[in-house]
């Protein structure tokens, strides 16, 4: 299968956008000088470029990685000190309209599409709140995680609080919130439960590929459709959320498209199916 894409949005050097593999986009945060904090036109740009992710067809998966030696620093506090300077800042009106929260990501409910981090390195405040909304975590051994806000003044109010006491519970999510203790990935992984792998640092985004062609290899109807249910599981009761998932459009599609024919008759042909693009909603 040839797989073609539409273009890219244009976007400056503050990040980078590839495709490492058929229906996987790479996108990495090209700050590294700053540790790849993440200021307005870094954000603006990522929101854009996944947007357009979005609706390419073509592209099934996406992966969010750093360059240089830090995944993401979190928010650029010296361009936010800026704003306060000018007295120009209503942070919690910002926060409140966002769409899709800190880097376009940490709120992003809208993408039936999953979003695999491959953290290369240092995690720090809007860096965990965005890997806490992706579908899969891939860390190196040298990784370090931390939500330091309470140390500088603010808040991790981009959507972190909420996630990391679901996948934690309230006291390990306290101890990050509370503290801004810094942990290991083996930590994040086995106590705090929002890494998938821990692997050296030479392997974060061969593994994070890996896990990528493994997706890709199944239904993106399905995939598409299965992210959905976990997001309605998020937002609804139970049964509300098995209702709202076989009633919507990503669910209804599974069982009107091309690919659940193709799957059940490779099934039976006992042979590989040959997936198509999901149809456009």
């Amino acid at each position: 299968m040839v797989t073609t894409y539409g273009t890219v949005p244009s976007h400056s050097e503050e990040i980078k956008v590839s495709f490492p593999a058929e229906h996987v986009m790479l996108l990495t945060l090209n700050r590294p000088k700053k540790l790849n904090a993440v200021g307005p036109q870094m954000r603006a740009e990522i929101g854009t470029v996944l947007n357009w992710f979005e609706d390419e067809p073509s592209l099934w998966v996406v992966i969010v990685t750093g360059e240089g030696r830090a995944f993401c620093a979190g928010a650029d506090l010296s361009a936010w000190n800026e704003t306060y300077k000018d007295g120009n800042s209503n942070e919690s009106q910002t926060i409140a309209s966002s769409l899709h929260g800190f880097a376009s990501i940490s709120r992003r409910q809208t993408s039936n599409k999953p979003i695999i981090a491959a953290v290369n390195g240092p995690a720090y405040g809007g860096g965990v709140e965005l890997i806490l909304n992706c579908d899969l975590v891939v860390a190196s051994d040298q990784a370090v995680f931390a939500l330091p806000e309470v140390k500088r003044g603010v808040v991790a109010a981009e959507g972190a609080i909420p996630r990391l006491a679901a996948v934690a519970g309230h006291q390990l999510a306290s101890e990050l919130l509370l503290l801004g203790n810094t942990v290991s990935a083996i930590e994040a992984r086995d106590r705090f439960r929002f890494v998938n792998r821990v692997v050296p640092a030479s392997a974060v985004l061969e593994t994070a590929l890996s896990l990528a062609a493994i997706v890709t290899e199944n239904s993106p109807d399905s995939v598409q459709s299965s992210k959905r249910g976990l997001i309605f599981s998020q937002q609804l009761p139970v049964e509300e959320a098995v209702r709202a998932h076989a009633l919507g459009d990503v669910g209804r599609r599974v069982y009107r498209g091309e690919n659940i024919k193709e799957g059940l008759a490779a099934f039976a042909e006992k042979r590989k199916p040959r997936w198509k693009n999901p149809a456009r909603l």
